[in-house]
């Protein structure tokens, strides 16, 4: 397993360390409700060096990066973060991404970890007739995720810019935290108020460290992967190979926010398109248990006997103490109140559709 710069920290610290799509990273420390409410209450720390980070820089930077995604990349200022699916040319998924802009002429894409090599080559591939160079710099950057209500006035004792002007996706790059030049923007995959951090690798040890140490009497906690996959679930954000993937579209996935279809051609433009216009035959949608059972990835959800859909993810929500889940189902089950059946390891349990998201999201304006 590949080991990030704050390994040694996880262990130290009691992590369990887990395979995670070949990173060795905490699942948990103290335990993941309790590392999930302290992200609600008060902050949570989260290790996210595992991400990929890929430059795209030259003249047609900004024409490129708005053809390779769905979202319109021309509404984009310098210091302004942007979230997009990336597509398929049959409407399916190659992953979702965040867009850094520099300038014009140079962009920072944040991908997912398992998806980082996959990602590279395709847009490397795609770009061969445009005048850009793409770059995977995923092994120059360390990344620190602090989210939270209280991760402002932490993260604030540890440096001079004013935390309280920046606005959620933006983002200010060369500024000091503790000491250390590094990249910063308020963002975060929880559904809560917080900040992201990309350093050097070599000061990652001395900035987690840092952080804790101002966070300690506020209550923020190292938090792992468990806690970080249920505080994104609660606030119904997408997990590619779950809610996204090849085969379930961004329309499928309740992302048509994100798909403008209005901008010059992009990648997948005319299948989605397509899509919209015939309607859609399935769609994700928020289920919560009305019988005893946890609704798992893959489950099978029925309706009278008949498959209708699958769980995509599942879980016991400790902000909101329910056995909740999302669901691809087909789009006759979908209206709130209907009622389906889980098939938990072979009995049939009652469910409902609920409103999304579960969690209502905090975010700084």
């Amino acid at each position: 397993m590949r080991k990030t710069p704050l390994y040694e920290k996880h262990v130290a610290l009691g992590g369990r360390v887990v395979d995670f799509f070949g990173w060795a990273l905490p699942v948990q420390y103290s335990g993941i409700v309790e590392e999930h409410l302290a992200t609600r209450k008060a902050a949570g720390l989260f290790d996210v060096s595992h991400m990929g980070e890929i430059t795209v820089e030259g003249k047609d930077a900004l024409k490129f990066i708005n053809y390779l995604v769905t979202n319109d990349v021309t509404k984009l200022v310098p210091g302004k973060v942007m979230y997009s699916p990336m597509c398929y040319e049959h409407g399916g998924v190659v992953d979702d991404l965040l867009i850094y802009m520099y300038d014009e002429n140079r962009f920072l894409l944040v991908v997912n970890a398992a998806n980082k090599d996959k990602d590279y080559q395709w847009i490397v591939d795609k770009s061969k007739k445009f005048d850009v160079k793409a770059e995977d710099v995923s092994d120059s950057y360390a990344q620190i995720a602090i989210q939270g209500p209280k991760a402002e006035g932490i993260l604030q004792k540890l440096t001079d810019v004013a935390l309280d002007e920046m606005k959620f996706y933006t983002f200010k790059d060369r500024v000091s935290v503790g000491g250390v030049d590094l990249l910063l923007s308020r963002t975060g995959y929880t559904g809560e108020d917080g900040f992201e951090l990309y350093l050097l690798p070599g000061d990652a040890g001395h900035i987690w460290d840092e952080l804790l140490k101002a966070g300690k009497e506020e209550g923020l906690v190292p938090a792992g992967l468990g806690a970080r996959d249920t505080l994104r679930f609660e606030a119904c954000l997408p997990l590619y190979g779950q809610e996204l993937s090849e085969d379930i579209t961004p329309l499928e996935a309740g992302l048509g926010f994100f798909v403008k279809l209005s901008k010059e051609d992009f990648i997948g433009r005319a299948s989605l398109l397509e899509q919209k216009e015939k309607g859609l035959k399935r769609k994700i949608a928020g289920l919560e248990m009305v019988e005893k059972g946890v609704p798992r990835h893959g489950y099978e959800v029925k309706s009278q006997g008949k498959s209708v859909g699958v769980i995509t993810s599942g879980s016991y929500a400790p902000s909101l103490e329910k056995y909740l889940a999302l669901a691809l189902l087909d789009i006759d089950y979908v209206e709130i109140g209907r009622e389906v059946h889980v098939d938990i390891r072979g009995k049939d349990r009652l469910a409902k559709v609920v409103e999304t998201p579960f969690y209502k999201r905090r975010y700084k304006k």
